[in-house]
């Protein structure tokens, strides 16, 4: 059996994408998931997505992280199968759909790689120790760290998130620097188990937390580079509760294929 299949990448973060509108998702071999993930053995991605179809919804996303298992919400997976909706031809200028963590609105450009993705509302950041702790969709886990560019994301990210605290569910861990015009962010994910180019529930996060830290309010702007390009966010926030959240950047394809 051949499977066609489609590569898009939203600032660096990689997806395998799949029409799966046919007929109901079910029988998922994880770990030929997690086989088509892997960057040596397989087409090589940060997770992989179906399209099915919703009676409700203009249609319904299913993520799986690099590991073959099903993920929580993806943000720059919401904008990169927004991207592959359009050219499915499922909508053209905007669309309501459904993903893990509820519905989701987005709007994307003309040439269908920009993509403006509607995050849920956060009413609850926690703190540990300096660090904040929050859920956009995914748990997050945001620090601010100088000298970013030459520390190690991997082996720190990787001690938080399988510290004591957070092993039994994982917790994505988000180092982020401060550059005046601009926040500079690196992220270790769970389920991927690595530092990724971007994280889109990441980004938002810090954000948040950015806002939290500097005691602003009002309708917030924020510019973040990642490893991967650039991104932004927006939000309202009244010093309670963030809404209206945006999540604004590329989702572009790379390339389609099929694989047996």
């Amino acid at each position: 059996m051949k499977i066609n299949f489609f590569k898009y990448q939203g600032a660096g973060n990689d997806f395998i994408l799949i029409d799966h509108t046919m007929s109901p998702l079910k029988d998922i071999d994880n770990a030929l998931i997690e086989q088509l993930c892997h960057r040596r053995f397989g087409v090589g991605a940060d997770g992989l997505m179906f399209v099915t179809k919703h009676e409700n919804y203009d249609f319904e996303m299913h993520y799986f992280n690099a590991d073959g298992k099903l993920g929580s919400m993806c943000g720059n997976g919401g904008r990169c199968i927004v991207a592959f909706a359009k050219q499915l031809g499922i909508i053209e200028k905007e669309t309501n759909f459904l993903a893990v963590d509820g519905p989701h609105y987005a709007r994307i450009s003309e040439n269908g790689e920009w993509v403006d993705l509607q995050m849920i509302d956060v009413n609850i950041i926690n703190k540990d120790g300096e660090a904040y702790v929050l859920n956009t969709g995914s748990p997050h886990y945001v620090a601010l760290q100088s000298n970013l560019k030459d520390f190690d994301v991997f082996h720190e990210g990787k001690n938080i998130r399988y510290n004591d605290t957070y092993k039994a569910d994982g917790i994505n861990v988000n180092f982020v620097e401060d550059k005046g015009d601009h926040l500079f962010v690196r992220t270790y994910e769970r389920g991927v188990e690595d530092e990724t180019y971007a994280c889109g529930t990441g980004v938002t996060a810090v954000a948040m937390a950015m806002a939290k830290h500097k005691n602003q309010s009002g309708h917030i702007k924020t510019a973040i580079k990642v490893l991967g390009g650039d991104i932004k966010i927006e939000f309202d926030y009244d010093g309670n509760t963030f809404s209206n959240v945006f999540l604004c950047g590329p989702a572009k394809l790379v390339f389609e294929g099929e694989v047996e």
